[in-house]
């Protein structure tokens, strides 16, 4: 039996997925609404770093800490044997998260008033944090034909040529699960020399890799020509998102020593001991459990297909990668209002609306299918049960 097929119970565990969907979705009584929205996993992390945190815990003394080079040294090697990325230990800097660190690059290289440029559909705080800081924020659609997705790069000249400062790219990209091929980001770093644009690269869903591998931008041809700043994590891969732990990883030391002053000045003192020793574990013991979970989600995958692309109107693939699958419902005709209102109405299943991530998601709903195969089935028969009230 796998590990992966064991329900845990999250209700009344301060779970933002399980506990927070009445603030979400504006709804008094969700106790029997299945949640498959935000993006974490119902699934507990490798047991090394369980028996790691144990392990720290034995030790009395909770000072000051640090990211030793024995930290360092785990990512240095994870990503060099996961994705053939070597990355210099003296280029990492630490914080608290993908979306601080996101938040502190916008900060360090841009002003108020500056152009921020993304593709969307964009995961919300790409839109919300520059928003938040006083930048503009200017959007490209990405092109979709029969929900497939490329860069259209004409319509990206265009915003680089309107005077963005920075450009922030999702790779993989999350809601669409896309892995831009190595040509496409060589394309867009080159309009990023071209145009003199800082890019801001998030990678936090590097490891999922479903369908085909992911290459770091750092590692492309042209990376040293341009001016780049790649965001990585373990929190998505191994579901520690509440262990707070992120890495930003600059190369150029004018870069890196930009970031650094910044966040000093915010007192940003990088992990804390329980993030340091979780870092260590899961890139040190992590691979066997991740190379397990890959498989488990690749079967969900395949049965979601089948099932979901059975319903009339309803089109949805296997992702590149993430674990994160984007429903087309457009050929239903229905409105996002009212199917999201019978989806948590009849269904009780919630998902995550496609407008969410702006207006070129309207037509789609995300659903996140990194749980036992039991709860999916579950929520799979919620849909079903949802879409049939339409018929």
């Amino acid at each position: 039996m796998s590990i992966f097929n064991k329900v845990h119970e999250r209700r009344s565990s301060a779970s933002v997925k399980w506990d927070m969907m009445n603030v979400v979705y504006n709804l008094k009584d969700t106790t029997e609404l299945l949640p498959m929205w935000v993006a974490d996993m119902d699934f507990p992390p490798p047991a090394a770093l369980t028996e790691a945190l144990k392990t720290r815990l034995e030790h009395p003394i909770f000072g000051y800490t640090f990211a030793d080079n024995d930290v360092k040294n785990s990512i240095v090697h994870w990503y060099n044997t996961r994705h053939q990325w070597t990355i210099d230990p003296n280029t990492i800097i630490f914080q608290p998260g993908v979306v601080p660190a996101i938040a502190t690059v916008i900060e360090t290289f841009t002003e108020a008033g500056d152009k921020i440029g993304m593709s969307t559909p964009a995961y919300p705080p790409f839109t919300n944090v520059p928003a938040a800081q006083q930048r503009e924020v200017v959007t490209c659609e990405l092109t979709e034909q029969d929900g497939h997705y490329t860069m259209d790069f004409d319509k990206l000249e265009e915003i680089f040529r309107s005077g963005i400062k920075l450009f922030v790219l999702c790779n993989p990209h999350n809601p669409i699960g896309i892995v831009w091929s190595p040509e496409e980001l060589e394309q867009l770093v080159a309009l990023c020399i071209q145009y003199d644009v800082y890019l801001l690269s998030d990678e936090i869903h590097a490891d999922i890799s479903i369908q085909k591998s992911y290459t770091p931008v750092l590692t492309l041809a042209n990376a040293n020509e341009a001016k780049i700043i790649t965001c990585i994590a373990p929190t998505k891969t191994f579901n520690i998102a509440g262990i707070h732990a992120a890495m930003i990883v600059a190369p150029d030391r004018k870069l890196y020593t930009a970031i650094e002053k910044n966040t000093q000045a915010h007192g940003n003192l990088g992990l804390n001991t329980f993030a340091s020793t979780a870092v260590k574990a899961v890139y040190t013991d992590g691979a066997p459990w991740l190379d397990e979970l890959l498989s488990y989600l690749k079967n969900n995958m395949e049965y979601v297909v089948k099932e979901l692309n059975a319903i009339e109107g309803l089109k949805v693939e296997i992702p590149d990668a993430t674990y994160l699958m984007w429903i087309d419902y457009r050929k239903t005709g229905i409105e996002e209002k009212e199917l999201m209102g019978r989806l948590l109405s009849v269904g009780q299943v919630a998902l995550d609306p496609g407008t969410k991530y702006g207006e070129a998601g309207r037509g789609f709903l995300r659903i996140n299918v990194a749980c036992p195969f039991e709860l999916l089935q579950d929520g799979v028969e919620r849909i079903k049960r949802t879409m049939a009230t339409f018929e």
